[in-house]
């Protein structure tokens, strides 16, 4: 049986990844720094081939016991999916720079450490890896830099890990939505690292994280490199390089509103 690690799935697209794979007769160990959400979920699906771990993502720690899981009760890990990740809504100037710090802690320390670290096991199953990006590691999106950042930052390093991983028989699955109707956002950061008290706006169409996973699934089971599921954001990304100036006005008049 082959065995999935999510990561972040308590709630959102973990979640619905955690229905999708369990769906498809995957054994899964989740992981999620919401303890009693995340056990919540594990009654859900109400099997012996479904296991909890929750913590805090960005700690090493907390990536040996998953590792160690997968070998002592499973013997195998077939997918990883990094999928945990915060967002933030906030003027850049005005942001403190602990919440820049914890968005790239969450989006792009973890993810990588976690993959290094599981990479033994990966290629003993030649298994694959998944990353959750986002069209903002694509183009830049008023009121989130430390998100945009931090994607493109696990674009970049996971399209170079891609062709290395490659010749040990890794496949490589780099995930780049939208806008979802995610908690992600829901529970943005603000300025202050608290919640941000304003709404987000949005750009392309809004999908539901149980659409957004079966696409994800589909996509690793065919072997594909890249999943762009919204058309609007990929055609938006191509406006930010053939013409900037013209993405620019747009993105002000769109996003403007969240800067008060």
């Amino acid at each position: 049986m082959h065995t999935a690690l999510i990561t972040g799935a308590a709630s959102g697209l973990g979640w619905a990844l955690a229905r999708a794979y369990h769906a498809a007769g995957y054994a899964l160990l989740l992981t999620d720094i919401n303890a009693d959400g995340l056990a919540e979920r594990v009654r859900e699906l109400g099997t012996e081939r479904v296991l909890g771990l929750p913590g805090d993502i960005t700690e090493p720690a907390l990536h040996q016991q998953l590792l160690n899981t997968c070998r002592e009760r499973f013997g195998r890990l077939d997918v990883l999916i990094n999928n945990a990740g915060i967002t933030h809504r906030s003027p850049t100037v005005q942001t403190d720079p602990v919440v820049f710090r914890t968005v790239m802690a969450v989006d792009y320390h973890a993810p990588v450490e976690l993959t290094l670290s599981a990479l033994p096991l990966l290629q003993q199953s030649r298994g694959q890896i998944i990353a959750i990006g986002s069209m903002a590691g694509w183009m830049p999106v008023l009121g989130r830099a430390g998100y945009c950042a931090a994607k493109s930052a696990l674009s970049q390093f996971f399209e170079v890990l891609r062709a290395e991983a490659a010749r040990d028989g890794i496949g490589m699955l780099l995930v780049y939505p939208s806008f979802l109707d995610t908690p992600i956002d829901r529970n943005a950061l603000g300025a202050d690292g608290k919640p941000a008290g304003h709404a987000r706006s949005t750009l392309g169409t809004i999908r539901g994280a149980g659409w957004m996973a079966e696409q994800i699934l589909q996509a690793q089971q065919q072997g594909r490199e890249r999943l762009f599921p919204d058309r609007g954001s990929w055609l938006a990304s191509l406006l930010w390089r053939i013409a900037p100036g013209f993405y620019y006005r747009k993105m002000c008049t769109r996003f403007g509103g969240e800067m008060g």
